[in-house]
């Protein structure tokens, strides 16, 4: 009886052969397009996409600057036509952040860990202006900030405007440059509210404040941002925690007792003490555990606009610069996203989003929402997010206006004025608005 395995074993393993032997010495190669195949990607905005492409791998961050869409890698960054997609540049770099606003936009990059950064033209990667020495650097709609630092117990801060060859300003600050560094290290102001599957960053960048506070070794500068002048140096206790908000100076003190923890805010003008507005029983939820009063966080909201919790746990939004109530809460509704204009606001019943305009004091929009539903403002577009089924929704702020709606799981990293920019493992979509 004769045995022996199959001959098509035989057959395909010299077909094998023969394909390798044909791509290697340049023949015919059919692996880029098994694997062009293989990467072929679903559409992520369905039709609503004006373009779609696959880009280098999952970004840090993306950046609608101008009419170029800028997207950060760990260890790069590149730019892409906003109009059709198509790649305009790349450059190596470990972090990229953007400055100035449309035409004026700029890209600044840098690398960790080594002083000094450049800034880029976003339309082609020219280098405008080149730095060697600065540790770090802050990006606004309206400004650029470095900070330089000279064996770290004289530093300097720098004000330049974004496309800018020569300082606004420069002021002595002190040493702080060792726990400051690369872009937009954090600094003691508010904090936005994030959302599900939108960017932490969609909003910026935002306008540089009129005041902003650097953290040195437990004492906190204040710099005008106006002159260029440190206007104040701040040391809290213990028990108190500092903010900047809406051009003053807050200072939030937690005192426990009968198991809670009792808060004040004072609000002061720099280079001035006296207290501007206070309150007593408003907590900016500032501390994690609302019993230890030990506070580790900035206080939610705006630039101006601080998110707060009356003493019977009603939610309220107030002016940082007078203290003003900007709006109160009824019992169960919950604020999800704020600047300076709107707010968004869920009902009691967690089935209602509306939007709410400070100037006029009202409702501009109103919104059934599906399951698990969260929000995020922008300059240009208040977005909805959903799940089951996914879906994103961007409005007008003001007026309610339908932008778009879109089935799709992917994060919104980008909001400009023409559209917004989703991502979805490496594909990238720009979704203009309707």
């Amino acid at each position: 009886m004769a045995s022996g395995g199959s001959p098509w074993k035989g057959y395909a393993l010299v077909t094998i052969v023969i394909v390798i032997v044909l791509a290697t010495t340049g023949v015919w190669n059919p692996w880029p397009n098994v694997w062009n195949w293989v990467n072929t990607s679903e559409p992520i905005a369905g039709d609503a996409a004006r373009w779609q492409q696959r880009i280098g791998g999952s970004p840090q961050s993306v950046a609608i600057a101008g009419d170029a869409v800028v997207v950060e890698y760990r260890t790069s960054v590149e730019a892409y036509g906003i109009t059709a997609g198509v790649k305009l540049w790349d450059s190596d770099a470990d972090w990229a952040s953007i400055a100035g606003d449309g035409d004026d936009a700029v890209v600044a990059t840098g690398r960790l860990l080594t002083k000094g950064y450049q800034v880029l033209d976003p339309h082609n990667g020219t280098v405008l202006r080149a730095d060697t020495a600065a540790t770090a650097v802050w990006t606004y709609k309206n400004a650029l900030l470095d900070l330089h630092c000279s064996k770290g117990s004289d530093c300097q801060l720098t004000a330049w405007a974004p496309r800018g060859s020569k300082p606004l300003w420069t002021v002595d600050t002190g040493g702080i440059g060792f726990v400051l560094n690369a872009a937009n290290p954090d600094l003691p102001d508010t904090r936005q509210l994030t959302a599900d599957r939108v960017d932490d960053d969609v909003a910026r960048p935002r306008q540089m404040p009129s005041l902003i506070g650097l953290p040195d070794d437990g004492k906190i500068r204040v710099v005008d941002t106006a002159t260029g002048r440190v206007a104040q140096t701040v040391e809290p206790t213990q028990d108190q925690r500092v903010a900047i908000a809406g051009g003053r100076v807050l200072t939030i003190t937690g005192t426990p007792g009968d198991g809670t923890c009792y808060y004040s805010v004072v609000a002061t003008d720099p280079p001035s003490t006296s207290a501007v507005w206070k309150k007593d029983g408003l907590n900016l939820r500032t501390a994690e555990n609302g019993a230890n009063c030990k506070q580790e966080r900035d206080p939610a909201g705006g630039e101006d606009v601080l998110l707060g919790v009356d003493p019977v746990g009603r939610e309220e939004l107030l002016a940082g610069h007078d203290g003003r109530v900007l709006w109160h809460g009824a019992k169960g509704e919950n604020v999800l996203a704020v600047n300076d204009n709107y707010a968004v606001i869920r009902n009691a019943a967690k089935n209602t989003f509306r939007g709410y305009a400070f100037r006029g004091n009202h409702t501009v929009w109103s919104r059934q929402v599906g399951a698990n539903p969260s929000a995020a403002l922008t300059p240009y577009a208040a977005l909805v997010v959903s799940r089951k089924p996914d879906r994103v929704v961007a409005i007008e702020p003001g007026s309610g206006r339908l932008l778009a709606d879109v089935r799709t799981g992917a994060e919104v990293f980008a909001v400009g004025p023409g559209g917004m920019i989703a991502v979805s493992g490496r594909d990238m979509a720009y979704i203009p608005w309707t």
